[in-house]
């Protein structure tokens, strides 16, 4: 057994060095080095210039099926001065070669490998929400669409036939498609498209027209390349109301292809569908998206509400009207708006019907979120749901944004930064998002100097400066600067009565310890509101702050009644603990019970 040993380690290592000798080891090196190099060629460079996927993914498999073929060579054949040969014939002529040239070949090569490498890794790393970063090619900015009807009052559909395709588009997994909130500004035709296109981030954009006329419909659509301000595809749709969704679909699809997109094919489907066969459905829907997009305030999310219910009515196996009708329940049941209509149990029917109707569609998973999350308050069932949204809806800015609030209350802050990071790559010109993670996100991290980029990044979307600056006081606010904090609350016109500035002014002079000021601050705002209507949910919060004033600066009867006050404001029905609402009102109501000296009732409603 031991020659036996002997003898297999005596062929090994002669085969081993006749690897060697025939030089398979200096192949397999080159060839390795030499193959990365065009892989890395393949992967930089082919997409800048339009060449289609399948044939980097070839460049990839022929080089991997020719690595045997190369050691196969190598072993059989010798390159000499007469040229190539067999391994036997240069042996007998003595012809080996001593040439270093494969080791030049093997540095130069790695060397530029790596460079292509690091520039691939490095520089096309996108910055997110920076208008700077690189533009993918396969994204989109989808450009207000012009009313061109006779009759104006038609914009809300052109609004709808823009957002139609919008939604569509921002399904498609392999686009990036930019958020409407950052469009709507534009006009419909603007004239300096390649900075419209560096402000969003993207490569493409896309404008069009609607002119509706009875029944008649005629939609005009055309795909620009930003940079060179070349049309890559129009065309116009004459289609009558019953058929408007075919137009849709086919600008969508039309789309997708110009920018090489991969769809697969649930997202096939998803494009083709019709939401509905109804078009007076279709337009009551298009009547509350409309409302819900370019209005605010209660009696806006009430009009959607009830445009979303007659949609409906009209059509009851109208699924996507369901969750939108769903989601803006939960929101208007989070407030207390319109109780009797807007209930857990009216919501959370709208919410199933959408599911039970349509189970893959990305807004009936994001009506099962906001039913969870604003509703029944089930934060892990939430985040469940809001995740088979976004796999429906990746491009879905508000989606990231409600998941990212959830993940923050659940403490998952990594998570949760990973999605407000990509909302706002899809939203770059939402300067209430930029706000909301800087104050809400970041603060609260105490990471001040990226959320004070973030605000500086406000003025120029925002013209109100009021509630920039309010926004920047708040931040040195946070960081116990008071000096910045007036700096900034001393921009504002002194007589302003906007919400932000009276509680930034109120606190900012409680830290200063003028408590006589905050309160005469504070009641100056209360005192604004219309005689014998009931106080606004500002105004409670104010209330209780002023209490507290009064406690911080000696006068305990006077801050008892004032507590007694807010705490018949924030919860009239004297129940023991107020149940989960908007602006945060369980946690003012728990701060007023603590004012009152009543711990228990305190520690009861801030464990809910």
């Amino acid at each position: 057994p031991e020659a036996l040993r002997r003898k297999t380690k005596v062929k090994i290592d002669n085969f081993f060095a006749e690897l060697k000798r025939r030089n398979v080891y200096k192949v397999a090196v080159a060839y390795a080095v030499v193959g990365w190099l065009l892989i890395q060629v393949a992967t930089q460079v082919f997409p800048f210039l339009e060449i289609p996927n399948w044939v980097i993914r070839l460049v990839i498999a022929l080089i991997a099926l020719g690595f045997p073929i190369a050691l196969i060579v190598a072993w059989a054949f010798e390159s000499t001065p007469e040229g190539i040969k067999r391994t036997e014939v240069a042996d007998t002529a003595q012809q080996h070669s001593k040439s270093r040239t494969w080791i030049y070949v093997v540095v130069i090569g790695a060397a530029i490998s790596l460079g292509l490498f690091f520039l691939g890794r490095y520089s096309a790393r996108p910055t997110s929400g920076n208008a700077s970063s690189p533009m993918a090619e396969k994204s989109i900015a989808v450009l207000p669409f012009e009313n061109l009807s006779d009759d104006k009052s038609n914009a809300y559909f052109a609004d709808g036939i823009q957002d139609e395709i919008l939604t569509r588009l921002s399904k498609i997994a392999d686009l990036k498609v930019i958020s409407r909130i950052s469009t709507q500004n534009y006009k419909s035709t603007p004239t300096n498209l390649p900075e419209i296109a560096r402000q969003l981030g993207v490569a493409h954009i896309l404008e069009g027209s609607v002119q509706k006329s009875g029944n008649a419909v005629r939609v005009n659509v055309q795909l620009i390349k930003a940079a060179n301000d070349s049309h890559l595809w129009a065309d116009t749709f004459d289609r009558q109301l019953t058929d408007i969704f075919s137009v849709e679909s086919e600008v969508a699809r039309a789309i997708a292809d110009q920018l090489r997109a991969k769809l697969t094919g649930q997202e096939e489907q998803v494009i083709a569908d019709k939401p509905t066969q109804n078009p007076a459905a279709y337009d009551a829907y298009l009547r509350g998206r409309s409302i819900e997009r370019n209005q605010s305030g209660f009696d806006a999310a009430k009009a959607a509400g009830a445009a979303y219910a007659e949609a409906v009515r009209i059509d009851p196996s109208f699924a996507v009207a369901w969750a939108s009708l769903a989601i803006i329940r939960s929101r208007l049941y989070l407030y207390g708006v319109d109780a009797t209509t807007n209930t857990a149990a009216a919501t959370r029917e709208a919410a199933d019907k959408a599911m039970s109707l349509q189970p893959e569609l990305a807004e009936a998973w994001m009506a099962q979120a906001a039913y969870r999350y604003r509703v029944s308050r089930d934060f892990r069932g939430a985040v469940q749901a809001y995740e088979e949204a976004s796999k429906r809806l990746p491009n879905g800015s508000q989606i990231l944004v409600e998941f990212a609030v959830v993940e923050t209350r659940l403490g998952s802050w990594d998570k949760a930064e990973a999605h407000w990071r990509k909302a706002m790559e899809l939203d770059p010109r939402n300067f209430g998002l930029l706000s909301t993670v800087a104050i809400e996100f970041l603060s609260r991290l105490r990471r001040f100097s990226e959320a004070h980029a973030l605000l500086d990044r406000i003025p120029e979307l925002s013209p109100d400066d009021q509630w920039f600056h309010a926004a920047r006081a708040d931040l040195f606010l946070s960081e116990g600067r008071l000096d910045e904090t007036a700096k900034e609350l001393a921009r504002i016109p002194a007589g302003s009565l906007v919400d932000a500035v009276v509680s930034g002014r109120a606190q900012l002079l409680a830290w200063q310890r003028q408590f006589d000021s905050a309160i005469a601050v504070i009641e100056r705002k209360i005192n604004s509101a219309p005689p014998g209507e009931p106080l606004d949910e500002w105004n409670k919060i104010l209330l209780m702050e002023a209490a507290y004033c009064h406690e911080w600066a000696g006068r305990p009867e006077q801050a008892k009644a004032i507590f007694t006050r807010a705490l018949h404001e924030i919860n009239p029905s004297n129940n023991a603990v107020l149940a989960p609402k908007g602006f945060g009102m369980p946690v003012y109501l728990a701060l007023t019970y603590a004012g009152l000296g009543e711990k228990d009732k305190a520690f009861q409603q801030a464990h809910l």
